[in-house]
């Protein structure tokens, strides 16, 4: 059985709920910052100034008000109007990329065993093509979603 002190009204929910999508619970604005989060917060600011989004006048005023802040409200008030930092996508590009070519050098030993098998037993109908076909569909879609491989150019009416 819940106790009381657990319980919570609608009105208790729905003030959470939107408080969740501000950043986290509406206390945790209130919580007092460490030093590493501020030092965090000025390097994040470097990185958008880096970037261009801030002038130096803009990154000389957030920084002084990082510094001093008290709460963590205050902190993440300095990057309302800032995007946020996204990691690069240049490694999940190239594992995509290396994923296909993988994919493709595998369906090249099994081809050329299964050609080899297929000179070995008598040359006789030429069966490896099924498999190479049903196979090399497979290869040639994961190569065209990864941005590897041929890509004709279709003409604009």
């Amino acid at each position: 059985m819940c106790s009381r002190s657990t319980r919570r009204s609608p009105a208790d929910l729905a003030a959470a709920d939107l408080s969740a999508t501000d950043g986290g619970p509406a206390g945790e604005r209130h919580i007092r910052s460490s030093d590493a989060e501020r030092e965090q917060a000025v390097n994040q600011l470097r990185e958008h100034a880096g970037a261009g989004r801030l002038s130096t006048d803009e990154l000389a005023a957030r920084v002084e008000t990082a510094l001093a802040a008290r709460a963590r409200g205050e902190l993440e008030e300095l990057f309302e109007d800032l995007p946020a930092e996204r990691p690069p996508q240049r490694g999940r590009a190239r594992a995509k990329v290396l994923g296909a070519r993988i994919h493709a050098g595998a369906y090249l030993w099994a081809s050329l065993a299964m050609i080899v098998i297929w000179l070995a037993t008598g040359a006789g109908y030429f069966w490896p093509v099924w498999p190479m076909l049903g196979w090399g569909i497979g290869v040639v879609s994961h190569g065209r979603a990864c941005g590897v491989g041929i890509h004709l150019a279709r003409r604009q009416p």
